[in-house]
């Protein structure tokens, strides 16, 4: 077992290029879908299924595990060694799954109590009630295993060893794909294998994560549950990381609960505009707050505050460089992206202009997403994570005020909408809390370039906007002629963009083809 500390850009660039193509995988995987499930009864049922254990993924697998662990777990790889590292991990392992069989034994036997809460505007004696409580049954069982899957990852990522988590997502996907290809006859049978089809998934990503931990000579044990000095330590800096690590995940269950007491439709409509939300925010956000984390993590822990502080602003202009633009391309062109990506079969105009819509509103919150996903290794490699715990109480006051503000008058587009605005807050005051603490401050290369990123990203949405107009014939044709247009709006919109950033200085070419190869430039 060896340890290794990878470059920042290599590590983004190895979670992000795997995190692209899981994300490719889950267009196809949402295409299908879209295709078979529409955005009727049967779809809004295994949105809602496929929500709840993702959320508590997010929230807590992820999000709250993730921040607690890894520094701990770096911590004492560094001082005490591999042995007691082990240790460590194998005894969280243990306290870990048995409260995981606990809470996923008591969520299936109160599944109809669940789903009053969850889509209070779903009728018990409806269709989709029964639906939704039938297939988050046979979904939920996927939190165990992806819980058990973000342990081995933790273990993987603070020893430098990045690939093999950052490829689970693949194997959820492909397991997608596979039953949609089996099961293509639209109606309540697809929906039913495509939830089973989620629990087998976790259970291929725990067996595929396991063996890597082998591979590298972490493998773990089953110990006797003991909440030892080191698991009481892990719990309470978990606790607030449940909150300030999720709250973009309570927000969009904010979105899908009251989404629930809108037209039929809404759920769905909010789920695909998320789904090409997230392509970036995976892809750029998550790799970097992946990388970053244990990289912060290990310069705090040997002292080196400046380098540390070097890291944050090199992660944020890295972030914002490719968050900008594609907050802004998603903005001016939502619309033929919707229509070429899913307007197929079940999945009619209306429901691709409706999703366009809410598309555009969350876009205009991409930057804030991942500069939450950049911000919060700052304080949780500090193992401060009260401090996003409270900001993110705050912002979640925020989007259910929002959402009560916009939902009456636009729909499920105004639930995105607020999910954008409170994602802006929480961002703002996470930089500005590291601020006034000394922590962080933007260097003079950090404002320069995002000055300049600003202006390359408006350039490049201008010649979109109005290069969408002139192809609008095409856009309006049939599917050969919409994915010509818009192959040519994506290569149009890269290659603006890219001439913008280079000739103004938003990023050079060798930087670029240094992070590529995995330098640090």
């Amino acid at each position: 077992m060896s340890s290794r500390v990878p470059s920042l850009a290599r590590a983004v660039a190895t979670v992000g290029g795997l995190t692209m193509v899981s994300r490719l995988l889950g267009f196809v995987r949402d295409i299908l879908m879209a295709a078979v499930l529409g955005a009727g009864p049967v779809a809004d049922a295994f949105f809602i299924a496929f929500k709840l254990p993702n959320f508590f993924r997010r929230l807590f697998a992820e999000g709250a595990f993730n921040a607690a662990f890894v520094p701990l777990f770096s911590e004492t790889l560094k001082t005490g060694g591999p042995a007691a590292a082990r240790l460590f991990a194998e005894q969280v392992l243990s306290v870990l799954l048995l409260v995981l069989l606990v809470l996923t034994a008591a969520v299936e036997i109160a599944m109809p109590a669940v789903m009053l809460g969850l889509a209070p505007g779903f009728d018990p004696d409806g269709p989709r009630y029964a639906l939704a409580v039938t297939m988050t049954r046979m979904t939920f069982p996927y939190l165990l295993f992806i819980s058990l899957v973000s342990l081995h990852a933790g273990v993987l990522n603070a020893l430098g060893r990045f690939a093999a988590a950052a490829a689970t997502p693949v194997l959820l996907n492909l397991c997608l794909i596979a039953t949609l290809l089996l099961f293509a006859t639209p109606g309540e049978g697809a929906g039913l294998a495509l939830a089973a089809a989620v629990a087998v998934a976790g259970m291929v990503q725990l067996v595929w994560l396991v063996a890597a931990c082998r591979r590298a000579g972490m493998a773990l044990y089953l110990r006797l549950p003991a909440m030892t000095a080191a698991v009481r330590r892990l719990l309470v800096l978990m606790g607030p990381a449940a909150i300030g690590a999720g709250v973009a995940q309570i927000n969009l269950v904010i979105d899908i609960v009251l989404a629930s007491l809108l037209p039929a439709g809404s759920v769905s409509f909010l789920y695909y505009a998320d789904r090409l939300n997230q392509l970036p925010i995976g892809v750029v956000g998550v790799a970097i707050g992946t990388a970053l984390l244990p990289g912060l993590s290990r310069l705090l822990a040997g002292g080196e505050d400046k380098a540390a502080r070097a890291m944050q602003n090199r992660a944020i202009e890295g972030g914002l460089l490719l968050a900008l633009p594609a907050a802004v391309a998603l903005i001016a062109i939502p619309g033929p992206l919707i229509a070429t990506l899913f307007q197929r079969g079940a999945f009619a105009a209306a429901d691709a202009q409706a999703t366009a819509g809410a598309l555009a509103a969350y876009a205009a919150g991409l930057p804030a997403y991942i500069l939450v996903k950049v911000l919060t290794p700052a304080y949780y490699a500090r193992k401060d994570t009260k401090t996003p715990m409270l900001i993110a109480a705050f912002s979640l006051v925020v989007n259910l005020g929002l959402n009560l503000l916009l939902m009456g008058p636009l729909l499920h587009v105004g639930l995105a909408l607020a999910t954008a605005l409170a994602s802006w807050v929480n961002s703002l005051l996470l930089a500005g809390v590291l601020m006034r603490r000394g922590l962080w401050r933007p260097d003079r290369r950090l404002l320069v370039r995002v000055g300049r990123i600003v202006l390359s990203s408006a350039l490049m949405g201008a010649i979109l906007y109005f290069l969408s107009a002139y192809l609008s014939p095409w856009l309006a044709d049939g599917p050969v002629r919409r994915v010509a247009a818009l192959a040519l709006l994506v290569a149009a919109g890269l290659s603006v963009y890219g001439m913008a950033a280079h000739f103004s200085g938003a990023a050079r070419l060798g930087e670029l083809r240094a992070l590529l190869r995995g330098r640090d430039g």
